[in-house]
């Protein structure tokens, strides 16, 4: 049984940010969970000078991969600020600039966010058959769970083993032809994701960086919901090429739609277009419709707010069950109406990025 104390006892075999102290000993370690044998640990760094404490990241890892019976170890940088630092102390790294794209992912032509602004609207059975779609038209495919606290891809994919690592990177999951990474292959299903904001997103700028995802056409990453940490962290840390918002046609969910566009047009991530998700309900017996969550509430919205507006994806029970048991429409059933439907929505995706719907990256001034 591994303790908190073995893991302390190996990180004081390394040297600390300041390349000499140990990073329990300078008050860098910010966490240590231990779960099934994996190891979690957090140290925190210099948030105007990150690049600088990779390597005390990595020694890290090893260090403490290096202990009998671990079965996996994730060190991430934070960039919480130390207890006692007033404001004034922190306003020069709240003001610094940031450079977009600073994970540079060569072989990947195009990343893709699919995004919400609420929970609940079907977005990661969207981005799971989006990405099918893609893969069917000819491209090479691969899907990021950035969800951290509620990862969808193993249970969407029926994947149960734990990706391998190669040479310091992880090699992804893959499933009907897609790659596939997620914190879910990582850790038990049950087990609650308690981190706070900075572990979260240095474990997703990990999962860009730290993954062979090889030569892809598309890297589509699932997001968490809403317009967050997560959401600024990809746009940050990857040159997205576009982003596609997913809704249900009522008003509630529309609120949070326009909150997802607007986010994304101030971090200068172009929206691919808004897809209706759960559009209107069609009974699996007698085949009649009903617009249980209204109807075309979605397209409007995407119309008032010049946006594409990509497709109307239905309420139906096949969606659901194959989802449910990691066999997703796009690829169990690809005749079906059903799957019809996301094939469309992902040719339109690919024109559209084809047609330079993406853009350089920018630089973004954080205040």
């Amino acid at each position: 049984m591994i303790s908190e104390q073995d893991v302390l006892n190996a990180l004081a075999r390394i040297a600390g940010p300041d390349g000499r102290a140990a990073p329990g000993e300078s008050g860098a370690v910010g966490g240590v969970s231990i779960r099934n044998d994996k190891i979690y640990v957090s140290i925190v760094a210099d948030p105007a000078h990150p690049e600088k404490a990779e390597p005390m990241r990595a020694a890290a890892e090893a260090a403490l991969k290096s202990l009998p019976g671990v079965a996996g170890v994730l060190v991430t940088l934070t960039a919480e600020r130390p207890q006692g630092q007033g404001a004034a102390a922190a306003k020069p790294a709240a003001r610094a600039e940031v450079r977009k794209g600073a994970i540079d992912l060569p072989d990947v032509r195009f990343i893709v966010a699919v995004a919400s602004g609420k929970g609940g609207v079907g977005k990661s059975t969207t981005a799971a058959n989006l990405a099918l779609g893609l893969a069917a038209t000819g491209w090479r495919v691969g899907v990021l769970d950035a969800d951290i606290y509620g990862p969808s891809l193993p249970r969407l994919f029926n994947v149960k083993d734990r990706p391998l690592g190669v040479g310091g990177m992880l090699q992804p999951m893959t499933a009907y032809g897609l790659k596939l990474m997620s914190i879910g292959f990582l850790v038990e299903e049950d087990v609650a994701m308690v981190w706070r904001g900075p572990m979260v997103m240095s474990a997703l700028q990990q999962m860009l960086r730290d993954v062979n995802w090889g030569e892809l056409d598309c890297l589509i990453v699932d997001m968490p919901p809403g317009t967050g940490d997560a959401q600024l962290t990809m746009a940050q840390s990857a040159p997205l090429a576009g982003a596609v918002i997913v809704s249900t046609p009522q008003d509630l969910a529309l609120i949070d739609a326009r909150r997802g566009v607007a986010m994304f047009e101030k971090v200068e991530v172009p929206v691919l277009g808004v897809i209706e998700n759960m559009s209107y309900f069609l009974c699996p017996h007698c085949g009649g419709r009903s617009d249980i969550f209204a109807h075309g509430g979605a397209r409007h919205e995407a119309e008032r707010m010049g946006e594409p507006f990509l497709g109307e994806v239905p309420l139906h029970i096949s969606i659901r069950e194959n989802s449910d048991a990691g066999r997703p429409v796009v690829a169990v059933a690809p005749d079906s109406a059903e799957a019809k439907i996301y094939l469309d929505i992902a040719r339109k995706v690919r024109a559209r990025l084809e047609g330079g719907a993406g853009r350089a990256a920018p630089r973004i001034v954080v205040d």
